[in-house]
């Protein structure tokens, strides 16, 4: 059976063929894309394991690679990595697996995890009180387009018909020689695996002021309930951070009657997704909507006495606000990780097979560092929990790379993009076309279509996507020239050259 991923929100669907839509977001059927994920079953994990003396990169495998996919050192740098004490046990010498967090990777993990090793007593620890809930959809909640009922995954139904134990607590540590994780409620979990998908936290910038009442970030369902109760009509907010997130927390709450203000550290919205000029574009599309948008500026002080009053900026602009919300991104949840000796650099790294430099703890999801990347997008939790619990259970899976790309609905603008989109050097040219408002962009390089953008209508994204992971020459593809004539004549002029 296929997996597939809605390239809107993320979504994940498994079977034969796409949803006719999203039963997230309401995108049409031509958005899913597959989401490859290799997994195989009833194979032991490998315990040769090598270590890049330059990034930490774990490679496992009887030899060293020949260079280091993170860093490029080579395999000369590498350094045995072996644990005498390493278990190679099968799904049925795994008796006990433990999974912290249950978002969508601890979720994926522990599900895998049980069709792999049906006999295994199986928990799964979250630390809200909630049940797994969609958390790609707080943002729909706080419009209004969803009611919280709607935000849950799996009810405790489908928890007791899969024999995983679902508990509400907090691991307070990892104690790695007795195989045991402790709770802060004082109980003890033993096992022969343990799965890390703890997840990430907000990152507040430390200005001043930044711990008055009224401000505050979106990262769980509790979040979302207390915006919800500060909400009323004429309410001014103001929203730190012009990414994905910010936007949308933008969006949804201008809905809702909320007089709404974007600041934005660099010189356009979305700065990793989209160039400046479709950043432009969209900026333009939100101040016609009635919002406020600050960019190129940064936040000198929240000013007020107990409450937030407003927003000071290094220019000097002050902001009215009765409520503050922080999206500036988040940090891996790695404490737990440190503090039991497992290798750390942004995540917690781990090799293909997600699996620490403890080879009976695996990592997936936000916490997860994999060839350097985290990703911190639904598609790779899904995907990494799957392959975690899938190893986890004494099954056999590898986590490739997911390509970077994004395609979205920020308030009801199509966006795309796909690949490299900021060029490292002159060797990278753009091609660039506006028209009534649709924007498209594609970048070339060494004759190969490294990276594209869409704005205002993503016709033709799925192929695009296809061409620029491809790697092959833009003279195979005949349907660019459609698309982009200017990039068709350039590649004539070359010819004839």
């Amino acid at each position: 059976m296929k997996t597939w991923k809605c390239e809107v929100c993320g979504y994940i669907h498994s079977g034969d063929e796409p949803p006719m839509s999203c039963p997230v977001c309401g995108a049409e059927r031509d958005c899913f894309s597959v989401l490859e994920i290799g997994i195989e079953t009833k194979e032991p994990l490998a315990t040769d394991a090598w270590q890049c003396g330059v990034c930490s990169y774990l490679h496992r495998d009887p030899a060293p690679p020949a260079t280091c996919p993170v860093c490029s050192a080579t395999g000369s740098l590498f350094t045995p990595l072996r644990n005498d004490a390493a278990q190679t046990a099968s799904a049925d010498e795994i008796q006990r697996i433990v999974v912290l967090g249950a978002g969508i990777a601890g979720l994926t993990a522990a599900a895998e995890a049980r069709r792999q090793a049906p006999q295994s007593s199986i928990t799964l620890v979250s630390r809200e009180q909630s049940l797994p809930y969609y958390r790609l959809n707080l943002t729909r909640f706080l419009a209004g387009d969803i009611s919280e009922s709607e935000l849950q995954i799996e009810s405790a139904e489908w928890f007791e018909e899969h024999a995983i134990e679902y508990t509400h607590a907090e691991a307070t540590a990892i104690d790695r020689e007795r195989k045991k994780v402790y709770l802060r409620d004082g109980r003890e979990l033993d096992y022969d695996r343990l799965v890390l998908a703890n997840g990430a936290h907000p990152f507040i910038p430390p200005f001043p002021g930044a711990t008055r009442d009224g401000v505050t970030v979106l990262r769980t369902l509790v979040d979302a309930r207390a915006i919800l109760l500060r909400l009323r009509p004429g309410i001014k907010l103001v929203c730190i951070g012009g990414g994905l997130l910010g936007l949308e927390t933008a969006g949804a709450l201008a809905r809702q009657g909320a007089i709404v203000t974007i600041v934005e550290g660099f010189a356009s919205l979305l700065p990793r997704q989209l160039p400046p000029r479709a950043g432009s574009l969209l900026q333009q599309c939100l101040e016609n909507q009635g919002m406020t948008v600050c960019c190129g500026e940064t936040v000198k002080e929240l000013v007020g006495d107990e409450s937030v009053k407003g927003v000071l900026l290094e220019s000097g602009q002050l902001l009215p606000a009765d409520l503050v919300i922080v999206a500036a991104g988040v940090r891996p949840n790695s404490y737990l990780a440190r503090q039991a000796g497992l290798t750390v650099h942004r995540g917690i790294v781990v090799d293909d097979q997600l699996v620490s430099s403890d080879p009976s703890i695996l990592a997936a999801g936000d916490v997860a560092e994999h060839r350097g990347m985290l990703y911190g997008i639904w598609p790779a939790g899904y995907a990494q929990g799957a392959v975690a619990g899938c190893n986890a259970g004494g099954g056999k899976a590898v986590f490739g790379a997911l390509a970077a790309s994004t395609r979205i609905k920020v308030l009801d603008v199509d966006l795309f993009s796909c690949g490299q989109i900021h060029p490292e050097d002159a060797s990278t040219t753009v091609y660039e076309s506006e028209n009534n408002g649709v924007y498209r962009a594609v970048y070339c390089c060494d004759g190969q279509l490294t990276g594209a953008v869409l704005y205002g209508d993503t016709t033709g994204a799925g192929r695009l996507k296809e061409i620029v992971e491809s790697g092959r020459q833009i003279s195979e593809f005949p349907e660019l020239a459609e698309m982009f004539p200017r990039l068709a004549a350039s590649h004539e002029e070359r010819k004839r050259a």
